[in-house]
């Protein structure tokens, strides 16, 4: 194999799959064949409507993505294939290994093993692509802090909305709630088990004062404004959307100054300090990969589509989002 093929943001709303060349196979290193990769609804869009601060890196926790912002640009994080060469200095038990990889969406690729992650034998391909999903979700909990018998209120019903209802919901809180404009979504988490759905308009159906705990996962900086009104005192509203560069603007005076509510910022690169000393990223990825199994991602995989579509899926999820949750690019 000498080529592959490669998904490019060329421009914001352009997207092009071109074929371009493989680097040579080096002694240490892998040659992996994408079977699967996944769209992050949250932030590719930001990249495909061109909403990132262009002072900001790509992605500097992930390798070769340290880079500014700029157009074309390559990108994405959720990628499953099998390695089909291994570099002679590589041990011979990586060949036809399943691995994920945060990497682009693209067909192959030559990477480090170091880069690559050994897919549980129990887990199928696609379980394995929600892995960026649920650790950011396992993130969004620890954060959080949620404590026995708390009002818990989930605003967002994506897809990292979803996976954080899932977890949530194997705590015992008090209630469990959550807010999505969409149907779809709102229907899927009442089948996974929340205690009442809401649409934004529907917030004032909420007990006044009643939330310890709201999770702001909507992508919507509006949704920022809706949960510093419905708080009470003290409540906790843990914001792990990017807003990428649209602006919030927050009431920061009358309740939200006498309520001493807490805004806390929370994202998946980095784990809390406090956690720090026994909490490695390796541990929480091992946490999260133990909760995929139960994951009934049938009811959140709504497309599959082939890479040479990847424009058609793009526009799905910016101009359909109410039927586009998660779409899975084949190769």
């Amino acid at each position: 194999m000498s080529t592959c093929q490669t998904l490019y943001f060329a421009r914001p709303y352009q997207v092009e799959v071109l074929t371009e060349s493989l680097p040579q196979l080096g002694e240490k290193q892998l040659l992996v064949q994408t079977v699967l990769s996944a769209i992050s609804a949250g932030t590719e869009l930001l990249f495909y409507r061109g909403q990132v601060p262009p002072e900001m890196s790509v992605d500097a926790t992930i390798d070769g993505m340290a880079q500014s912002v700029a157009y074309p640009l390559s990108y994405g994080y959720c990628t499953v294939g099998r390695v089909i060469e291994v570099g002679s200095q590589i041990d011979s038990s990586w060949h036809d290994r399943r691995v994920f990889a945060f990497h682009p969406h693209c067909s192959a690729f030559v990477c480090e093993p170091s880069s690559l992650l050994h897919i549980p034998d129990h887990l199928s391909f696609e379980q394995a692509l929600f892995l960026p999903n649920m650790e950011t979700a396992v993130n969004f909990v620890m954060d959080s802090r949620p404590l026995i018998g708390e009002h818990v209120l989930v605003l967002g019903l994506g897809v990292v909305g979803l996976l954080t209802l899932f977890l949530l919901r194997k705590f015992p809180l008090g209630t469990l709630n959550a807010v999505d404009v969409y149907a779809k979504r709102r229907q899927i988490a009442d089948d996974w088990g929340a205690d009442a759905l809401f649409t934004p308009h529907e917030l004032q159906r909420l007990p006044p004062n009643d939330l310890d705990l709201i999770l702001e996962l909507s992508s919507n900086p509006s949704a920022l404004t809706s949960a510093i009104q419905v708080a009470g005192f003290g409540t906790r509203i843990l914001v792990g959307s990017w807003y990428g560069d649209k602006i919030a603007h927050l009431p920061l005076g009358g309740m939200f100054h006498r309520n001493r509510i807490q805004i806390i910022s929370s994202q998946v690169s980095t784990v809390d300090g406090q956690f720090a000393n026994r909490w490695s990223k390796a541990r929480r990825l091992q946490c999260a990969w133990s909760h995929l199994s139960e994951l009934p991602i049938g009811d959140i995989i709504t497309h599959r589509l082939p890479l040479n579509s990847a424009s058609e899926a793009y526009q799905l999820l910016d101009q359909q989002a109410d039927q586009a949750l998660q779409i899975v690019l084949t190769y």
